[in-house]
């Protein structure tokens, strides 16, 4: 009876202990991913996947915009949120460097980097790997006259659009932005996509240019630059001069959820395919994303990226400004948007960024514009990790740790 209810007891706290571990579990299965944080590993430039086999010298002419950009900036600005670039004067010497190097001599460029910068390991807390796109500068027909060819406009920011850096106000809101016109001293939201396409802006003289497919127009949007062919055979560059504020929201996800398209069937091309396949819900389903471009005439180099330079294809990548510094040179390791079987390695420079860019370890690539850059940018979902390129004498917060 004795070793009877021994054993009885032992059950029992087996069986509380069960439990006991299951509600643990359990608690663990609900408990919330920690915040997003950018954390910074150093490493060697050995340890970066490639290194020695990228025309690293492709990489200068963007580099040497974003040096531009600091020469204009006080010495003490720092760069980046929290300063994760250091400031502007670490910059000057790496700079000043810069224009020694032979143009289109990679073992020269590669020297260069790494005398004067030093690679670190970026992660989310410590999740290396994220997911990489690409876009490009789309090429479109229009005209500067409104007819029954040529009857989408694109519109010019209008005057009383107030775009806000939230940045400015609050370090927690670093890299957050948002739009709306000011109506009894108060911001209020802007009209949202739909209701800019059923007439909210019309006849208020914003009409930039006229275009001719609907579709295209959608897309320029989520590029946000492109090459106007004109009916009277001139070309027209827009870009990017503001939006709207509300959130971007994707399409594609919108056409998985109806079970329209599988995941990794989802791509440029596809949507556009399901949009011509379905004209009568082509114009319901892209007004689903809300948010709402408008545009400017660009003259001399462009695209213009968020840095406020000229982008560079193949060399410039979006970021998240939220965690990323503009200026500062990436080394990127992901797989081909075309072939996935073999990698992606190459230097590029931050140097933008979007509304679906959103998070430490995630990147766009901008490949400029024709056949091939579309094709590129269209199918580009790549997974894949990065290394952050800062100057020697930026002091970075200990091994892992946030930036």
């Amino acid at each position: 009876m004795i070793a009877q209810s021994r054993g009885s007891a032992l059950a029992l706290l087996g069986a509380l202990a069960l439990s006991l571990a299951a509600c643990d579990r359990k608690e663990e299965a609900k408990a919330p991913p920690p915040p997003e944080a950018l954390t910074l590993t150093p490493v060697a430039f050995t340890d970066l996947p490639g290194w020695t086999a990228d025309r690293v010298s492709e990489a200068l002419p963007a580099l040497e915009r974003s040096c531009g950009r600091f020469a204009a900036l006080p010495p003490d600005r720092p760069v980046g949120p929290g300063a994760v670039g250091g400031k502007v004067a670490d910059w000057r010497a790496p700079c000043a460097s810069l224009a020694a190097v032979p143009k289109g001599d990679d073992t020269a460029a590669r020297a260069f980097f790494q005398a004067q910068f030093a690679p670190y390991a970026a992660a989310n807390n410590d999740d290396r790997k994220g997911l990489f796109t690409g876009y490009y500068e789309v090429e479109l027909e229009g005209s500067r006259a409104p007819d029954p060819a040529y009857a989408v406009p694109l519109y010019k920011r209008p005057a009383d659009l107030v775009m806000v850096d939230l940045g400015e106000f609050a370090e927690r809101w670093k890299g957050e932005r948002t739009a709306g016109r000011v109506v009894d001293g108060r911001l209020k939201p802007f009209e949202d996509r739909a209701a800019i396409e059923a007439g909210a802006l019309r006849g208020k003289g914003l009409e930039l240019v006229w275009l001719k497919d609907p579709v295209a127009t959608f897309f320029l949007h989520i590029q946000g630059s492109g090459r106007v062919r004109l009916a009277d055979g001139g070309e027209m560059r827009v870009g990017y001069a503001g939006q709207n504020g509300h959130k971007y929201v994707a399409i594609g996800k919108e056409l998985i959820d109806r079970g329209e398209l599988k995941r990794e069937e989802v791509s440029l091309q596809t949507i556009r395919a399901w949009l011509a396949a379905h004209p009568d819900q082509a114009a319901a389903l892209m007004n689903k994303n809300p948010s709402f471009v408008f545009f400017q005439t660009l003259t001399g180099d462009g695209p213009i990226g968020a840095q406020n330079v000229a982008l560079t294809p193949g060399r410039s990548l979006a970021v998240d400004s939220k965690f990323l510094p503009y200026g500062a040179p990436v080394w990127l390791d992901a797989e081909d948007p075309v072939d996935s079987a073999r990698p992606l390695q190459r230097l590029l420079v931050a140097q933008d960024t979007g509304g679906a860019i959103r998070g430490p370890v995630r990147g766009d690539v901008f490949w400029g514009h024709g056949a091939e850059a579309e094709r590129k940018a269209g199918v580009m979902k790549s997974r894949g990790g990065y290394f952050l390129l800062l100057p020697k004498t930026v002091t970075v917060k200990g091994t892992g740790e946030s930036s």
